[in-house]
């Protein structure tokens, strides 16, 4: 039996893909934050800890791919909007429960989302500092 012998066809294959990978990257991901405890910061730091040592690995080009899959699926692109709206919402939770502005948390949100995938399709040098460096920077002042 071949592989898609354990689907009823490629569309099947493709939605159980796509439930797996959202799934893991919200809920999941989410929950193993939560499990820890602490504070808000605190769960941020354990949230960019989690996104830091899953993105160099197949995690992040299975995101890249779905991201660029979603520029020609309409479908698909509602699916990562939503994915991306429930990432937002628990980075908002968080952040807003040190910042006071909204305008703030909402950048916040923004940068937080933007360096996990920029961070991979942005290969510039950083004028004397390492990559790592300017992400440890970067979450500092996120966690300000």
């Amino acid at each position: 039996m071949g592989f898609y012998g354990y689907f009823r066809n490629r569309e099947a294959l493709l939605t159980e893909m796509l439930d797996t990978w959202e799934r893991a990257v919200t809920e999941e991901a989410i929950k193993r934050v939560e499990e820890g405890g602490g504070d808000a910061r605190t769960r941020l730091e354990r949230l960019f800890a989690l996104v830091a040592s899953s993105a160099p690995t197949t995690s992040m080009s299975i995101e890249l791919a779905i991201r660029e899959w979603a520029r020609r699926d309409k479908d698909l692109a509602r699916r990562v909007r939503r994915v991306d709206n429930r990432r937002t919402a628990y980075l908002r939770s968080l952040f807003a429960s040190f910042c006071a502005d909204d305008t703030e948390v909402e950048v916040r949100c923004l940068v937080a989302s933007s360096l996990r995938i920029g961070n991979y399709l942005i290969p510039a040098d950083h004028a004397g500092h390492t990559r790592a460096e300017v992400m440890e920077a970067a979450k500092k002042w996120l966690l300000g």
